[in-house]
């Protein structure tokens, strides 16, 4: 045994399936002799349902680990360098991989028994932007052994106040322009002004992103709705279907029973005829006027 497989075979598993193979492994550790191991598997603690979703995604889709991670990078970088361009085409890039991965991660949530509703699939997403906003962030995610979800920060860390952009060497600035001067000081004005709107388009995006994460919610609600009343209206127009029918063969038989009504009276009628001269012709041969 050793600590990385089992919290990599512990992390793994269904949430109800943690404590129990935790136990287990624990056990199997003592049994072998090494305390120290078992301690750190009893340190192991049990994800969350959004962590484990999160962590499932990682498992069961390696492919898509890698580029969110570039994408993270690029993203930092671009906030960096001021490079509004690149931060608008990334940040584009942003919201439709997340979206993506989130409702990816709620597919393999769902097939692995888990079905996960809007709050934990918000974590998910939440998750996900703290991948692409903080690198620590980003390495604990890939490495699938999160215990709970991640918090994304407002913004990038590279546009709070001292960040150095990365841009090319500029050619000698005129006396004007050097330390000290008028230049230099417009110069850092234009910076922090800068710094200012990255900030204000960042939370511009996320807010707008709520807003179409709202959207997508009602949507998909509405949408659920409509297919429950259309499965409703399905069933009650089976079941007006089979009532008619029911209906149909109640008036049939209520039809034959009245047929057979009307022939019983009328067999019934023609035997009270019958009886009734039988009768009168037994009185007239019993009769005393009859032997004489």
């Amino acid at each position: 045994m050793d600590y990385d497989s089992v919290a990599d075979e512990l992390y793994a598993l269904r949430p109800e399936e943690f404590t129990a193979a935790r136990a287990s492994a624990m056990a199997s550790a003592r049994t072998a002799g090494d305390r120290e191991l078992a301690e750190r598997i009893r340190a192991l603690r049990k994800p969350s349902l959004a962590a484990w979703v999160s962590n499932l995604l990682v498992r069961g889709s390696p492919g898509e680990v890698e580029p969110l991670l570039r994408l993270g990078e690029g993203l930092r970088q671009a906030h960096q360098d001021l490079d509004g361009t690149q931060l608008r085409e990334l940040s584009r890039r942003q919201h439709a991989l997340i979206r993506a991965l989130s409702l990816q991660a709620r597919q393999l949530a769902k097939e692995a028994g888990h079905p996960i509703g809007e709050s934990v699939q918000r974590e998910v997403e939440n998750t996900l932007h703290a991948v692409l906003a903080d690198p620590e962030a980003a390495r604990a995610w890939a490495g699938g052994r999160l215990t709970k979800p991640l918090s994304a920060a407002v913004g990038f860390p590279a546009t709070a106040e001292g960040a150095r952009p990365r841009r090319p060497e500029p050619p000698p600035a005129p006396a004007s322009s050097r330390p000290g001067g008028k230049g230099s000081e417009q110069q850092r004005r234009r910076l922090a002004q800068a710094r200012e709107d990255a900030a204000a388009a960042e939370r511009e995006l996320r807010e707008l992103q709520d807003e179409a994460d709202a959207a997508g919610r009602e949507v998909a609600e509405a949408k659920q709705q409509v297919d429950g009343l259309q499965r409703r209206v399905e069933e009650l127009t089976g079941a007006l279907e089979q009532v008619r029918g029911e209906h149909q063969q109640a008036r049939f038989a209520e039809r034959a029973a009245r047929e057979r009504a009307r022939t019983a009276d009328r067999r019934a009628r023609e035997a009270g005829r019958k009886a009734a001269t039988a009768a009168a012709r037994l009185e007239r041969l019993t009769s005393p006027a009859s032997d004489a």
